[in-house]
């Protein structure tokens, strides 16, 4: 069982996929907060037990359908946000990942409520967090799957 996400006793351990198909990158609405109805990367809270590459092949996997290849990491940031009263009301601790398509149909499961596959010249319609910006620039320029 996953601690309480709403003001955690610790931060939670998450990971992230920037899924990279041929030009395009994989983007998931996000149907439960923090981000609820923002346009983010799939991903989610690491099990007990799992290894960080299992828990983001099982989030995408959960999430849109979509069996995944696990590349390098990409980037580890925190994502904090505080209450009207100055307390930690989220805290995650996030590993992202580059990744790419292997086996599967994409369609939003879990908790999105949408997926799209995205031009990553064309994102500012997303309205995506200035950090998810950066994390995608650098998957893709990685060039970990060419």
């Amino acid at each position: 069982m996953i601690a309480s996400r709403l003001h955690p006793e610790q931060p939670i351990v998450s990971v992230g996929a920037v899924v990279i198909d041929g030009d395009r990158v994989l983007l998931v609405k996000r149907g439960q907060p923090p981000l609820k109805g923002q346009w983010s990367l799939p991903g989610g809270a690491v099990e007990t037990g799992e290894t960080l590459q299992a828990a983001v092949a099982r989030e995408v996997l959960e999430e849109i359908g979509v069996t995944i290849e696990v590349g390098p990491i990409v980037d580890v940031f925190d994502r904090i946000q505080l209450d009207e009263t100055g307390r930690v009301r989220y805290h995650f601790v996030l590993i992202d990942f580059v990744c790419r398509p292997i086996a599967g149909h994409l369609r939003a499961e879990s908790d999105v409520t949408d997926v799209i596959v995205a031009d990553p010249a064309q994102l500012e319609s997303y309205r995506l967090t200035t950090k998810t910006l950066e994390v995608i620039h650098k998957a893709v320029t990685n060039k970990a799957f060419t």
